[in-house]
């Protein structure tokens, strides 16, 4: 079973002063998927927590997927995209340029969204959206291709080609 990490960038989540709904969606989506979540934090909008959680569960072989929701986007407080380039080792980044195309036939804003995704050791990490609407518009789009990708980063599958 794969495992994953749900962080949630949000500073009044994290104050208790906004329910966070993204993080239960996206937990929602990878149970369904039948994926195991071993972990669920919502945290301010601090870099350096942020990307210590990432690398403290990456480091440690937690999970194989972290998926982060909030602070994509344009205000002073968004810093998820540079918490997590700040800890991946290679960048992936057909994935933010997937769900960006995917979320374009939805809405033009898709087009601000300023979401990464990479590699730290056998962890895949991905920037979701903040409203929980895009998170499971973006999140149903690419979980069928996730599986394969992790089979691949961790040595469970070796072939990328379609038979």
């Amino acid at each position: 079973m794969k495992r994953a990490a749900i962080i949630t960038s949000s500073d009044s989540g994290y104050r208790g002063e906004r329910e966070d709904l993204s993080g239960p969606a996206i937990r929602e989506i990878l149970e369904r998927e039948g994926y195991q979540v071993v972990a669920m934090d919502i945290l301010p909008d601090d870099r350096e927590m942020l990307s210590n959680k990432m690398k403290e569960i990456a480091d440690q072989g937690l999970a194989e997927l972290i998926l982060t929701t909030g602070g994509t986007g344009f205000s002073e407080r968004d810093i998820m995209p540079e918490a997590t380039e700040d800890i991946i080792e290679r960048r992936v980044p057909g994935i933010p340029e997937a769900m960006r195309a995917y979320s374009m036939t939805i809405t033009k804003r898709a087009m601000l969204s300023r979401a990464t995704a990479g590699i730290r050791k056998k962890t895949l990490v991905i920037n979701l959206p903040g409203s929980p609407k895009a998170v499971r518009e973006s999140l149903e789009y690419i979980i069928d291709s996730l599986e394969h990708g992790i089979e691949i980063l961790t040595g469970e599958a070796s072939d990328c080609a379609r038979k």
